[in-house]
């Protein structure tokens, strides 16, 4: 009989204020998570930055397409926020929470949307699949689902190469998941018991397509225990409980348990891009409780716990924004790259396969 895998992570709390919050947090009620001010701060910077890609998107500036993660960045700074060095992560495109938490910074952003040959993809690309691979950000892939099986072989690398203590966390939609490579991931992944941390968000929607059409199971957790790996669901619109759950994955994976699953559940509240207005989603389903905005949440929270105060709030918020408008003022001022006089080619650095071995 097939049993559920859903289970509740618990962490062990201890008291700490990040260096990075400043005065304002040090004498308030203690928080519902050790580290949730600092993912709300990170949070607020993705949120400032995607409205403001929006905006240069429908005023012409920006060429090709723009995915946003609205309602999304409280799993996404989860994602980011507890990996370390050495550690892989693999983010998708709803992840600039999580990616700004990892390290990716805010102008190299900006310089990919905005086509600034200064930028991590020379502006040979749209916008959307650049990492830092030798940062450990994998850069993404379109066909999502493939970004398990990366993961999985840069952990098998690892491993190869006589490393310790990492771990990698990929982030996959509900829609990925039926995916062939998808499977085929997670099954390598068990089988070869890396420490792999698969984070699913369940966005109700795979583009236009319902949970409906795309699944039959009850909840995707339920394929945890069919693959060979611990799962855990969670509310995505629910700061603290995606840093506890989150942040217990990763670090059970780390302690060389099995792989992780964790599926959290809410509902996109953009279109699937700025091109689409998600006219197909019901209005009752914008009532459930999955479809809540995680930010007004976590602020809500913020507010009745006393953990700041309204105008620590507006200056946090202020911050975010003066943040991203230098890093769009920085690569508004850059060149964009000239095709015929670029030295581009399929990889890199055209002598790359030179180097492979160079420092075994």
């Amino acid at each position: 009989m097939l049993q559920t895998a859903q289970r509740t992570a618990k962490l062990k709390r201890k008291k700490r204020t990040p260096a990075s919050l400043g005065e304002a947090a040090a004498d308030k009620t203690a928080p519902p998570h050790e580290r949730f001010l600092e993912a709300f701060r990170w949070m607020l910077l993705a949120r400032a930055l995607e409205e403001k890609l929006v905006s240069l998107y429908r005023g012409g500036q920006i060429t090709g397409g723009v995915y946003i993660g609205k309602g999304q960045e409280a799993v996404s700074v989860a994602c980011g926020l507890f990996l370390e060095k050495g550690d892989i992560f693999a983010p998708l495109i709803r992840d600039q929470a999580g990616r700004s938490a990892f390290g990716e910074p805010l102008v190299d952003v900006t310089r990919t949307y905005l086509g600034s040959r200064l930028g991590p993809m020379r502006g040979r690309d749209g916008n959307i699949h650049r990492g830092h691979p030798r940062d450990n950000e994998l850069a993404m892939i379109s066909h999502l689902g493939a970004m398990v099986s990366v993961t999985v072989g840069t952990l098998m690398a690892k491993r190869f190469r006589g490393e310790k203590d990492f771990v990698g966390l990929s982030c996959i939609g509900e829609g990925g998941m039926q995916t062939g490579a998808f499977h085929e991931g997670m099954n390598i992944a068990a089988v070869e018991q890396v420490p792999l941390v698969v984070v699913a968000t369940n966005n109700h929607y795979a583009y236009s397509t319902p949970n409906d059409r795309e699944f039959a199971c009850d909840d995707l957790v339920e394929r945890a225990i069919g693959y060979g790996f611990e799962g855990y669901s969670l509310d995505g619109t629910d700061l603290a409980a995606c840093l506890d759950v989150i942040g217990g994955a990763v670090k059970r994976a780390r302690a060389g348990r099995p792989p992780q699953l964790v599926v959290a559940s809410l509902l996109r509240l953009s279109g699937h891009g700025e091109h689409d207005d998600a006219s197909y989603v019901p209005e009752d389903m914008k009532g459930q409780p999955f479809a809540r905005d995680c930010l007004k949440l976590a602020e809500q929270t913020i507010i009745e716990s006393n953990l700041l105060d309204p105008n620590a709030l507006a200056e946090w918020r202020k911050d975010a924004v003066a943040q991203v408008d230098d890093a769009v003022a920085t690569a508004q001022k850059e060149a964009v790259p000239e095709a015929d006089k670029e030295d581009w080619c399929a990889l890199s650095t055209r002598d790359l396969v030179d180097h492979v071995g160079e420092d075994e």
